[in-house]
């Protein structure tokens, strides 16, 4: 079993180090004026040898000027002056660039018509420009996304992991979970809306330090201390701060003039199922531990606090120096 976990270790080690600011391509359509457009994109790098820099593709009715770029951290941007002349059946625009990023969220803003915004996808390269996007087009674009960034930060994963071995059994994983759920629901919604806000790169280090506290908590096994007296509260005090975290990411995908509050709903709806599928995952590793070696379970959540505070550790680093 133990040879098991270091196993599986080694393979979640293999996620992105910059874990929760990787992220998928960022593609912006905005319109200005006489048919003209602005095309802006965003293509997270994931420093592999060969990588394809790609470029979105825009309606057939459109013309695209000179393409410039530029080299950001860990990523790319580029812009492009779009002419577009008249209006065609269903206009589509995308990114056929796939693979190489799991999935491109693509921003529209016409000047006469409500923004919209759709997830791309190596099945679904490609979007249809809608004379006025549908609230069930919303809902349904900003749960998935909340969904993805939730499995797909490695960062709030483990936080949420450590959660569950610090509390390990019962209601008490349950008041823990909710504590976290309604703080970084409550901090998503000020920044989203305006009303607070804090500089992305020391909340991203202060999340990487909170999992270094908590996997801490988790290998000093059964001593008492307030975190474990007390774990909800704990996780509230963090959930304020992982909050932070979501609204950074959301506030790069943007949102939809006029479905502000359906979008922002959805996208937490999504980090929710998100986290409690995976809360549900590892309470169920932990109770097939107990029935069939019971003996183990301390072993495992043991190494499994290590494995966490190790790699909380170098995110913490790499997000201070790097």
């Amino acid at each position: 079993m133990i040879r098991l976990l270091a196993a599986l270790y080694l393979l979640l080690g293999a996620a992105p180090a910059l874990a929760d600011e990787l992220r998928p391509v960022s593609i912006q359509f905005t319109q200005g004026e006489d048919g003209h457009w602005s095309l802006d994109w965003k293509q997270p790098l994931s420093g592999a040898r060969g990588e394809v820099l790609g470029t979105p593709q825009i309606p057939a009715n459109c013309e695209m000027g000179e393409v410039s770029r530029e080299r950001a951290r860990a990523a790319v941007t580029g812009h492009a002056d779009v002419i577009c002349n008249g209006h065609t059946a269903n206009p589509q625009i995308g990114w056929p660039a796939f693979p190489g990023q799991g999935e491109a969220i693509l921003r529209i803003g016409p000047r006469d018509r409500p923004v919209q915004v759709h997830r791309l996808t190596p099945d679904a390269p490609f979007a249809t420009i809608e004379a006025r996007p549908s609230s069930l087009q919303v809902w349904r674009s900003y749960f998935v996304i909340g969904l993805d960034h939730i499995l797909t930060g490695w960062d709030h994963l483990l936080f949420v992991i450590a959660l569950v071995l610090l509390v390990c059994r019962g209601w008490a994983v349950v008041k823990a979970a909710t504590a976290f759920t309604v703080a970084h629901s409550l901090t998503l919604a000020a920044v989203t809306l305006g009303f607070a806000g804090l500089p992305q790169r020391p909340v991203e280090a202060l999340i990487a330090l909170s999992i270094v506290f908590l996997a801490v908590e988790v290998a000093r096994g059964t001593r008492e201390t307030l975190t474990r007296r007390l774990p909800w509260l704990v996780a509230f005090a963090f959930g304020l701060l992982h909050g932070f975290g979501f609204a950074g990411a959301l506030r790069e995908i943007g949102l939809p003039e006029g479905e502000v509050p359906a979008a922002l709903v959805s996208f937490n709806l999504g980090v929710e199922a998100g986290q409690l599928l995976v809360i549900a995952l590892v309470m169920l590793l932990l109770e097939a531990v107990r029935r069939l070696r019971p003996v183990l379970e301390p072993r495992v959540v043991h190494f499994a606090s290590y494995a966490i505070g190790i790699t909380g550790a170098y995110w913490l680093i790499d997000r201070v120096v790097g």
